[in-house]
């Protein structure tokens, strides 16, 4: 069994969950929030923000 790969976003926030992208966001806000509302909800997850014109992850 082969796991699907998700390319880096070109543009814009995504969200890593467990070292995987999971949902791709216009704004560091809102990013922000969608990885808070997680990150409240499951809080055993490692979730980063990951900021597509600088390469950067940012621990929530």
């Amino acid at each position: 069994m082969v796991a699907a790969t998700r390319e880096l976003p070109a543009s814009g926030y995504a969200l890593e969950v467990d070292g995987r992208f999971k949902a791709e966001f216009a704004t560091r806000d809102g990013a922000r929030a969608g990885g808070e509302e997680l990150k409240k909800r499951f809080p055993m997850l490692q979730i980063r923000i990951y900021d597509a014109q600088t390469h950067a992850r940012e621990e929530i």
